[in-house]
């Protein structure tokens, strides 16, 4: 089989899709971005799914990760799966990173940089205390929950004392299965947005502001979320290259969110080195800044 240079990583939803809609568009869209910026670039590119068992993965010099978007309702699978690729070929971003960045313990990392985050608690797996005596304990009143490991607003809840009762039973059965983080509700999210700021190769290269349906806290499209563009302002790049340096080592690209909390400083609310939207559609630049950078990786 002849080697590949690059083979950019989706899931199988996205390899060959018959259903049509603007989500799957834009994700067959951002994956034909990197691959032509790749190509333009002198080096053989192929798509496939993370999950095909036809590829001989010691073929390709490096696996990007980009659309890989139901790893975390398959984390078992995808964790052996990561375990035997990242000894056959060099993943972007590394295994190290993701095996770093995929359970939202990070955030304590970070602020051990003094990167400032959103306030975070993590009640780790197995805790016996209701969701009640936990917010008693840290009196705290509006939070959000959510698994440490999740994607796509999994079991994210916004909790008050209304309906904080209601959540228990299903508090209860995550907590059993798997570590969540509470976190206080920062009423920002809802008024101005949470702000993603895309870092390729260390440097910053676009921005885009996500913003909440009416009614909702949820900024992911997938519940009616906005996407909107974005010029930040020096002191927020700053911030995100920052938060990028305080990484444990250095990632290709990054994605930033960040959001304003309720004192109006900016905070960390999630890093994504994993699988992130870059949104190359709002910046096709980005791409070729992607791929000049894999480039540089073969010298």
């Amino acid at each position: 089989m002849k080697p590949i240079d690059v083979v950019i990583l989706t899931e199988h939803r996205y390899v060959n899709p018959i259903e049509r809609n603007d989500y799957i568009d834009n994700v067959l869209l951002e994956d034909r971005l990197v691959q032509e910026a790749l190509e333009n670039e002198g080096l053989t590119v192929k798509r496939l799914s993370w999950d095909d068992t036809n590829f001989d993965w010691s073929t390709t010099k490096y696996a990007l990760f980009r659309t890989t978007w139901d790893y975390f309702d398959r984390f078992d699978e995808f964790s052996r799966w990561l375990e035997t690729v990242s000894k056959q070929t060099i993943l972007l971003n590394s295994a190290n990173i993701i095996h770093w960045n995929i359970d939202k313990h990070y955030l304590h990392d970070l602020k051990k940089q003094h990167i400032a985050i959103v306030p975070t608690y993590f009640i780790e797996k197995g805790d016996s205390r209701t969701i009640s005596e936990i917010h008693e304990e840290l009196g705290w009143t509006e939070t959000v929950i959510k698994p440490c490991i999740s994607g796509a607003a999994r079991h994210a809840y916004k909790l008050h004392p209304e309906n904080i009762l209601q959540h228990e039973a299903i508090f209860k059965d995550l907590i059993a299965e798997e570590a969540m983080m509470l976190q206080p509700f920062m009423h920002q999210v809802v008024t101005k947005g949470e702000v993603s700021l895309m870092i390729i190769n260390g440097t910053y290269t676009h921005a885009i502001l996500k913003q909440a349906k009416k009614g909702d806290f949820r900024v992911q499209d997938d519940f009616g979320g906005s996407v909107h563009e974005y010029t930040p302002s020096k002191e927020e790049i700053n911030f995100a290259e920052n938060a990028v340096k305080a990484c444990i080592e250095f990632p290709i690209y990054a994605r930033v969110d960040i959001i304003w909390d309720d004192n109006n400083q900016l905070a960390i609310s999630e890093l994504e080195l994993i699988e992130p939207e870059l949104w190359f559609r709002f910046n096709n630049d980005a791409a070729t800044q992607l791929a000049k950078g894999i480039k540089q990786l073969f010298s």
